[in-house]
């Protein structure tokens, strides 16, 4: 369905499933659909059969939700999104019209991905997350860039392997600057996909931060090599 709409899809119309290496049970299986959503085996599973089936379920139960006609965003949703934000963080009708302020973006977010589902715009707003995870919206407001440059700029640009490896890199700056750094974000990070995992969630938030750190450490083990 994706792909007839011409959706930019991360692996074509692949659906990709991925192992946790154990050698005994629960086996944890992750899947990755073609928009580049994670959902994981949220049930305790004696094989790896069953692990990919548990995968399989919870990505198409979420799937099927999010891209139903009611799950569209159109101005009825993004009202209704934009005023229960508004509540939840005591903001003022103000806010939601100046693109400056945190709810003004998450409008024009909303706006600039009208009649997308929801699981397209949630695939979107990974890319904000690991941003802002990773400090990187933040140096740009440093820079002076309006966070409606930033959020024209990166609304186009799909999650690759530059963005991956100049994030790693960052955090293997932040480890030589503060020894440790690395591995305590990553065990947080393992919790937080854990608990995520179980609950049935979507992932790719906290999957990607997982496969970034992974490669900040091997990073970091290469220089060590070269270095001896």
């Amino acid at each position: 369905m994706k792909q007839s709409r011409g959706a930019d899809l991360k692996n074509g119309a692949l659906v990709v499933y991925e192992m946790v290496p154990s050698n005994s049970p629960p086996y944890v299986c992750y899947v990755t659909l073609p928009g580049g959503s994670c959902f994981g085996s949220f049930q305790f599973c004696p094989t790896k059969a069953e692990a990919r089936r548990s995968a399989a379920k919870i990505a198409l139960m979420n799937s099927v939700f999010n891209e139903h006609p009611s799950r569209r965003i159109t101005d009825e949703f993004i009202e209704k999104s934009v005023s229960e934000a508004l509540a939840s963080f005591n903001g003022n009708r103000e806010e939601a019209d100046n693109p400056n302020t945190g709810i003004g973006a998450f409008r024009f977010m909303l706006e600039s991905n009208k009649g997308k589902s929801m699981l397209e715009f949630q695939e979107l707003m990974t890319v904000f997350q690991l941003l802002h995870w990773n400090g990187s919206l933040k140096a740009m407001r440093e820079r002076q860039c309006s966070r409606q440059e930033v959020l024209a700029h990166y609304s186009h640009r799909a999650l690759d392997d530059d963005i991956r490896n100049q994030m790693a890199m960052d955090w293997v700056n932040r480890e030589q600057n503060s020894p440790g750094a690395l591995s305590r974000e990553l065990a947080s990070t393992e919790r937080e996909l854990d608990e995520a995992r179980l609950a049935g969630k979507e992932l790719r938030f906290h999957k990607e931060k997982k496969d970034i750190l992974m490669l900040a450490a091997g990073q970091l083990g290469s220089m060590h090599s070269s270095n001896c």
